[in-house]
């Protein structure tokens, strides 16, 4: 297959991303991957594996690992979920998104042996999956660093059996919030952990250290005991932290990141390095590596006069983290929020907690997807909070609302999804 007809291949195929699984745990099964991933010669156990889950700060954790590695000279590739313009950018060798031709390659790779089982059709997710894992076999790469899609038990990428599992925290999200959901959430978190895996574990609520511990890993480092943020102040262009680690302690280091929660995942990433070479990084190495690093859709400023600032936050504790960084690193500069969420969320709770009625207007839009809500559905949960909302229902038009709004002095902030902020950040890079 060329690029366009492994596309159509994968959208051809049941996606999850889109349209929501009933039941989420009950009935999830590895057994098809596993099967699958058996078929193509088992790609994944060609690498070491570090496996990042928890329910936000993955996919920033994930690129602090990469650029720690990268700066030291490794070949990492790195698998990550959802994307925000591209499917290329899920897989990346070396920072840089796969080819057309070769992610087209690997699919085709997958979709043969499927062809050739005559079993039950892989997902979208678990296709992508296979064919990530395949590349970085084929690219030879030195580490794998995979993103859990949901959860981390029954995700696709749990065939693969990590050299070191990663959980950043466990919040309100993918449940009910019923009864202990915490520990629920944190039982399937765990499934990640393998035989001999080591443990970086940001998460700090001790009531839940047990259910990391009864996954029995090698070692493990817990934030907050082992490791920390010894010092973390608001700087120009992000801030400057001090770390402490399991093995050093790293001072004065500028973080190119905005926000308070992008300190805990740096640490969260030193001690996943640390662990996995087994000493303490050089002092130049995090310097370059976290002087350097830029994470598209997580507190992104795209321009300024009126500064434009994107984030991928979907759930309540994203929505606080937004809230409190853009209170600490811009202080009382107009605000304007541009605000369209998926369904499966609680609109109320995430506007609540997004400090919406901070903002001088709220423009609530309907995110460009199947599982988009209804822009009066947001424009609800904003007044009900106190907020002062207009709706305007396609994004780049709620983004031109924005503009035509603000002075330059005014700050815009386009928020509520991965689909919300990707189509952003398309329309802008078009101004």
């Amino acid at each position: 297959m060329d690029y366009p007809r492994a596309l159509e291949h994968l959208h051809a195929l049941t996606n999850y991303e889109v349209i929501p699984r009933a039941g989420r745990i009950e009935g999830l099964s590895l057994e098809n991957m596993r099967s699958s991933m058996a078929a193509l010669a088992d790609p994944q156990t060609s690498y070491p594996v570090i496996h990042v889950t928890g329910t936000n700060g993955k996919g920033s954790t994930v690129r602090l690992i990469e650029s720690l590695f990268g700066v030291m000279g490794l070949r990492v590739g790195t698998y990550t979920s959802p994307h925000l313009q591209m499917i290329n950018e899920r897989i990346r060798i070396g920072g840089l998104p796969i080819e057309d031709q070769d992610l087209a390659s690997a699919i085709t790779g997958v979709a043969a042996v499927g062809e050739e089982r005559g079993g039950e059709s892989l997902t979208w997710f678990e296709t992508m999956t296979a064919a990530a894992l395949t590349h970085f076999a084929d690219e030879a790469v030195d580490v794998a660093v995979l993103e859990v899609g949901m959860l981390g038990r029954f995700d696709a990428t749990n065939v693969a059996d990590a050299q070191i599992a990663v959980v950043t925290n466990i919040g309100l999200d993918h449940t009910d919030g019923v009864g202990d959901w915490r520990r629920a959430i944190a039982q399937e978190k765990a499934g990640i952990i393998k035989p001999g895996s080591a443990l970086v574990l940001g998460e700090t609520d001790p009531d839940l250290a047990a259910v990391f511990a009864a996954e029995s890993p090698s070692v493990t480092w817990e934030r907050g005991i082992d490791f920390d943020v010894a010092e973390d102040e608001l700087a120009v262009g992000g801030r400057l932290i001090n770390l402490r680690s399991p093995r050093g302690r790293y001072d004065e280091v500028f973080l190119r990141l905005h926000g308070h929660h992008q300190a805990d995942n740096a640490a969260v990433a030193v001690a996943t390095v640390e662990e996995f070479f087994d000493d303490e990084l050089s002092d130049d190495v995090v310097a370059e590596a976290f002087g350097s690093v830029e994470i598209p859709g997580r507190m992104e400023i795209v321009a300024r006069s009126p500064l434009v600032m994107l984030d991928v936050a979907h759930n309540p504790p994203g929505a606080e983290a937004l809230a409190d960084g853009i209170e600490t690193d811009f202080g009382d500069a107009p605000l304007i929020m541009v605000v369209g969420l998926l369904d499966g969320r609680d609109p109320r709770a995430f506007c609540e907690a997004l400090n919406v009625s901070s903002a001088e207007i709220c423009i609530a839009c309907s995110a460009p997807s199947r599982r988009g809500l209804p822009a009066e559905s947001v424009a609800a949960a904003i007044t009900e909070v106190g907020g002062t909302v207009e709706i305007v229902h396609e994004v780049e038009e709620a983004i031109e609302r924005a503009f035509s709004l603000a002075d330059p002095e005014t700050m815009i902030v386009v928020v509520g999804s991965h689909t919300i902020v990707g189509n952003a950040r398309t329309h802008l890079e078009g101004k």
